[in-house]
């Protein structure tokens, strides 16, 4: 696929967002002259330690974008097994297509050319939700996560009031 192709591809899958939202979240290009890179603002899901709490992230578009998957990384500051220190998230779904060098994951789990943004999110979401602490991306959440959930808790509760004062 060209350049040109995903060039064509993004604004389509931007505009269907707009005009049909989906609930937990809201994306936008970061620079109006650069479709591939985007801005997200996600919302913290209901009934988890991250409700209330509003996530701002960057997903950044390759060029053989939808063969291969962009990277999204939180701007806003997260502990969670599945995100690094610096904010790159770490889910199957953003992988490299094809068969995991590791024997961790099938080639279905991850990156398929089908998904889309609204996929990207929606499965983002999830992992709020639900991580998996057997696949971290940040070994000390997951190691919390499991180990000592109440610290685990005061560091996302940390950093929920966190995101709320900047939001002010």
């Amino acid at each position: 696929m060209s350049d040109l192709q995903s060039a064509l591809l993004l604004p389509k899958q931007l505009a269907q967002l707009n005009k049909n939202p989906v609930e937990g979240f809201s994306a936008g290009l970061i620079d109006d002259d650069e479709i591939y890179r985007w801005q997200v603002l996600i919302i913290g899901p209901p009934e988890t330690l991250n409700e209330g709490r509003f996530f701002k992230a960057h997903l950044l578009f390759p060029k053989e974008y939808p063969l291969q998957p962009p990277r999204m990384k939180f701007v806003t500051e997260i502990w969670h097994p599945n995100i690094e220190r610096n904010g790159d998230v770490r889910i199957s779904i953003l992988h490299e297509p094809g068969d995991d060098k590791w024997g961790y994951e099938q080639a279905s789990e991850r990156w398929l050319p089908v998904q889309t943004v609204q996929t990207i999110l929606i499965s983002v979401i999830s992992m709020l939700a639900d991580p998996n602490d057997e696949s971290p991306a940040n070994v000390d959440a997951a190691k919390e996560w499991r180990e000592n959930y109440m610290d685990f808790k005061r560091k996302v509760a940390r950093c929920v009031r966190k995101s709320q004062e900047e939001c002010i």
